[in-house]
């Protein structure tokens, strides 16, 4: 099982990490994540430098790709030579967006009318790609996912980890994580707006 975060210069380290070590939390063998970019290292919004785990080539034949979110989306997103080479499909990939992630969806031509979560800042951007925004911190739809706001990276993750693993490891993954003393109150609350947006057995 491999899972892809997208990850470019100018990244929001909340984004990516706290979904990256949320995710790690499955200890097996054959469950790998990794750190996807265009260039060998990649320099957060923040100064955080990163090496890669992967380039962009090997994303399409990931089981998993979360796009992350950051500074510079809208110059990736103008970018063909980054956008030439993300070759996903949701209907053999489980695909997340991170806030300004949703303007990589749009431009991918993955949305079809969907619509998406992101940040405050990003809103108008997606709005002005044609598409619709959602008020709230996590959607999904079929194999697609999205969640608005740093914080809501959980989501993305939990959801991911429910689709592939079931939702007993999900639940595992976030209590870990979760606050000491408030941890049956946030696991709760974080599946309750996961739960809902997964297919229904």
């Amino acid at each position: 099982m491999h899972i892809a975060i997208l990850t470019f210069d100018g990244y929001n380290e909340l984004d990516s990490l706290i979904a990256l070590g949320i995710l790690n939390r499955v200890k097996r063998p054959d469950w790998r994540v990794s750190i996807a970019s265009p260039t060998p290292r990649v320099e957060s919004m923040n100064g955080v430098v990163l090496e890669r785990h992967i380039p962009l080539s090997e994303v399409s034949s990931a089981d998993a790709v979360i796009i992350g979110s950051g500074m510079k989306t809208r110059e990736v997103v103008a970018d063909e030579a980054i956008i030439s080479q993300l070759q996903l499909d949701p209907s053999r990939q489980l695909i997340g967006a991170q806030c300004s992630g949703a303007l990589l969806l749009a431009k991918l031509g993955l949305l079809d009318g969907m619509p998406v979560c992101t940040d405050l800042t990003t809103k108008p951007w997606v709005q002005e790609a044609g598409g619709e925004v959602l008020n709230q911190a996590f959607f999904a739809k079929g194999n697609l996912a999205s969640a608005g706001g740093c914080l809501a990276s959980q989501y993305l993750a939990i959801w991911l980890l429910a689709r592939l693993e079931g939702l007993e490891v999900a639940e595992e993954a976030i209590y870990y994580v979760a606050p000491v003393g408030e941890k049956e109150t946030y696991v709760n609350r974080a599946m309750q707006n996961v739960r809902r947006y997964l297919p229904v057995e």
